[in-house]
């Protein structure tokens, strides 16, 4: 009986002992990775970048400067220091005029390209979105970029904004970008509801598409392939989230924007934004396939970041995200959002994305420092 007992009392300790442990390595889990959440860097679109040769990170994203872009620099990602521009209009080989977005920067060579979207100067029929991609190169991740070519990587004959460029194990490269909505009415259901509610006459819609891209970044291969777009009909289980800027009456588009392509084990990811830009209803999801270039199917799980002020939070608008692995091997999701403390403004945020074992991503955020 005694040995019972004793037996009892050494099974009791050792359980609260692992209890013990396993909180206290939980709390310092949760104490090494507390939210830093929102930077202090008023970025749209932010991309950040690892340069080893520094041991530095250096982000990159739209505003800060007029007519170009500016960079950040960070040790551990929590602290930012403003770089000052990288990037000018003011230069020889400009093409763009106006509306500088949504710079990523790649090394390649020893060098860094950095492909932007921006208003193409060449503009015979005076287009209000005359947006074209370019690639600009450095010998630095500071810069100065220079314009390759002096005008836009390619012409598809409508506006495109949102490059974003992944790096096959096979050796070629893929481009990828939005097709914007100007001018680009499109029938559906939805299309067909908010003419019934007299809300709107048409919807316009982005769409996402992807193309070969050579090797020196000086052209495309072959003809790009319409790769995500909105729901057609409105019983599709993407319907709801994809047009809450239509459906809540703040504009007649419907966004399918700000793509991000990264492969795990043998599929391939691309997270994308929907709803406008500028509104609360931005939010990310994603779509799975086993080739570059599609067939994309969207994730039952989405929208996979959104905003939680419905959830007593104070974060909205959050969307254009890409990713980042830190030196450590951790995969942050980068994005911008809005809270009730900086306005309109939109401000960076870092979370944790996780790969579930069923292959399912999940953000873990939007997070706010306390």
């Amino acid at each position: 009986m005694m040995n019972k007992i004793l037996i009892a009392v050494i099974g009791l300790t050792l359980t609260m002992t692992s209890c013990n442990n396993r909180t206290e390595n939980q709390e310092k889990e949760a104490k090494d990775y507390e939210s830093n959440n929102p930077l202090d860097v008023a970025f749209g679109d932010p991309f950040i970048v690892y340069d080893d040769e520094s041991d530095l990170y250096y982000m990159y994203g739209t505003g800060g400067v007029a007519n170009g872009f500016m960079a950040y620099s960070s040790k551990d990602l929590k602290t930012w220091e403003k770089r000052g521009q990288v990037y000018s209009a003011d230069q020889a080989k400009a093409w763009g005029t106006k509306d500088f977005w949504a710079p990523e920067v790649y090394k390649r060579n020893g060098k860094y390209y950095m492909f932007y979207s921006a208003h193409w100067k060449n503009n015979p029929n005076n287009e209000l979105e005359n947006y074209k991609i370019g690639v600009a190169v450095s010998e630095s991740p500071l810069g100065p970029f220079e314009d390759m070519t002096g005008e836009p990587l390619f012409d598809p004959g409508y506006p495109i904004i949102d490059a974003n460029v992944y790096f096959a194990e096979d050796g070629k490269l893929y481009l990828y970008y939005s097709r914007c909505c100007y001018k680009h009415a499109v029938e559906s259901e939805i299309a067909d509801w908010a003419r019934e509610k007299k809300m709107f006459d048409e919807i316009e819609e982005s769409w996402i598409y992807g193309v070969e891209l050579a090797a020196d970044f000086s052209s495309v291969i072959g003809e790009p392939t319409l790769l995500l777009r909105p729901p057609i009909c409105m019983d599709d289980q993407q319907a709801e989230w994809e047009s809450r800027s239509v459906t809540s009456g703040e504009v007649n588009r419907r966004w399918t924007e700000g793509s991000y392509l990264f492969k795990h084990n043998d599929t391939y990811y691309m997270m994308y934004s929907a709803n406008f830009f500028g509104g609360q209803h931005y939010a990310v999801g994603y779509a799975t396939a086993t080739s570059p270039l599609g067939p994309f199917e969207k994730s039952a799980a989405n929208p996979i970041l959104q905003k939680n002020t419905e959830t007593g939070g104070i974060v909205s608008g959050t969307g254009h995200n890409s990713l980042l692995k830190d030196r450590e091997g951790k995969l942050w999701c980068v994005y911008h959002g809005r809270t009730s403390k900086t306005g309109d403004d939109r401000v960076v945020f870092l979370d944790e994305l996780e790969l579930a074992e069923n292959g399912e991503l999940k953000v873990n955020g939007p997070t706010i420092k306390e």
